[in-house]
């Protein structure tokens, strides 16, 4: 290579260094193409092996399961590039709730990198067995560990947090009770999982790690939903997650994992055995029975005014609703959190509400965003509040219908869950918000299309 082509891909990688501000996952994209470009005839393997060694991640796990670092190339890139790797690769977890090595995708999930990364490698090196241990056992192990020896101060496993910017993410911070899996290592896990098992039996190997990257992270998808779009991308991470992982097979190497320990008395082996059989099983409700749920923090809430009321439980009515205003489905969660702080702001500001009046609101982006949740009273349904629960469709249902992605979240995944975890009757009943008000809402078309679920009831008591 001649030294001009060698400077004017040093001066790229200089450049996309100085444009790298943010801990977004575009922005991740954005190094390893450069890294790409400084680096030409690099496989995929060699370009994340390299990846790892910039950041000195090299701990007893990738050791033991994915060998060491020895044979990796050492990548060219600029000191500023390898200080930004070293930051968003290596996960750690502070004193005052600030989790690093973490990454905001587009499709509004945070992915820890190094599970990812790791899961990614035991494909691209065909070690398949390792895949579980490698992205998600390991965490869960110590998770589960650490939550025995700190009961009172901690939860299993799936903390979530948000971050100081949506448009610009630098900071991320825990909210509650810390874990030491955290909702970003989890999804990093699971992300790892799907693309080490695809790039272990197809020809995707092929590609380069950013093209990779971007055709997983970067999709978004238009008004017609999800079921319009390539399978392998984030927003499917559930229904791939469920299609290629053996649950069975998860729990049993956690207990076996779990088992080996010599170091637990006999009140904390007690205490272990009760947290890996509800851990497990609530691991499975959350990442696999559930839809992804954006929190309110992550969206960017504002306080709810004064103090709410509480449901009972089970909740034994379920009302659909359609925000007419916004009109339009949000594809991203950078517009459907928008569209929440919008709706929001206008049931505070100018209906003189507490707070957003649903418990959930349904994106066209495949989330599912929390609204007052799964305990408060909402404001939707007059006469009923007290007693059901709201979910709206963001967009105009008059004359048209949300994407089948969208209907069937609501329809199947949200109503599985909030049944299987007891919030939801399992005999509860379903009606549109007109039934309850003078209102068209959710729409003509909405409406006709509820009529037609299983648990729907033309009478309303």
């Amino acid at each position: 290579m001649g030294w001009h082509l060698r400077l004017l891909l040093s001066l790229l990688v200089v450049f996309a260094a100085e444009a790298t501000t943010t801990k977004h996952m575009r922005d991740f994209i954005r190094v390893v193409e450069s890294i790409e470009a400084a680096n030409p005839g690099l496989q995929m393997l060699d370009v994340v092996k390299g990846l790892r060694k910039i950041a000195g991640f090299e701990t007893d796990l990738p050791k033991r399961y994915l060998s060491d670092l020895s044979d990796a190339h050492l990548l060219v890139a600029d000191p500023s590039v390898n200080s930004y790797i070293h930051e968003v690769i290596n996960h750690s977890l502070s004193q005052v709730g600030k989790e690093k090595g973490v990454v905001l995708t587009i499709d509004g999930s945070n992915v820890a990198l190094a599970p990812m990364l790791l899961g990614l490698q035991a494909g691209l090196q065909s070690t398949i067995k390792d895949l579980y241990t490698v992205t998600l056992t390991n965490n869960l192990v110590a998770s589960f560990l650490h939550h025995v020896q700190h009961e009172q101060s901690s939860i299993p496993f799936g903390t979530k947090g948000f971050w100081d910017s949506i448009s610009s993410p630098m900071v991320y911070t825990l909210e509650g009770l810390p874990s030491l899996a955290t909702d970003a290592i989890i999804i990093g896990g699971m992300d790892g999982f799907i693309l080490g098992s695809e790039v272990a039996s197809s020809n995707i190997r092929e590609q380069s790690l950013s093209d990779l990257l971007k055709s997983y992270y970067s999709h978004q998808p238009d008004a017609t939903g999800l079921e319009a779009s390539p399978r392998l991308i984030s927003q499917n991470r559930r229904k791939n997650f469920k299609q290629l992982v053996s649950f069975s097979l998860l729990k049993s190497q956690v207990v076996q994992a779990l088992t080996a320990r010599r170091n637990l008395n006999e009140s904390e082996r007690k205490k272990l055995d009760d947290v890996v059989k509800h851990g497990v099983d609530k691991f499975v409700h959350v990442y696999a029975t559930c839809p992804s749920i954006i929190t309110r923090s992550q969206w960017g809430a504002a306080s709810y005014i004064g103090s709410p009321s509480y449901l009972p439980y089970p909740v034994p009515y379920l009302f659909i609703h359609h925000s007419y205003s916004p009109s339009t489905p949000c594809t991203t969660f950078d517009q459907c959190a928008s569209d929440m702080r919008s709706m929001q702001s206008y049931h505070q500001n100018s209906n003189g509400w507490a707070d957003i009046g649903y418990n959930f609101v349904a994106g066209g982006d495949g989330n599912l965003y929390e609204g007052r949740g799964w305990d408060w009273v909402g404001a939707h349904a007059y006469g009923y509040n007290s007693v059901s629960y709201g979910i709206c469709y963001i967009g105009d249902y008059t004359s048209t219908l949300p994407s089948k992605s969208a209907l069937d979240m609501v329809r199947y995944d949200f109503t599985g869950c909030a049944m299987n975890s007891g919030d939801l009757a399992l005999d509860y009943s379903l009606y549109g918000h007109r039934q309850a008000d003078s209102t068209e809402c959710p729409g003509n078309t909405l409406y006709r299309e509820i009529q037609n679920w299983e648990y729907w009831n033309s009478y309303l008591p």
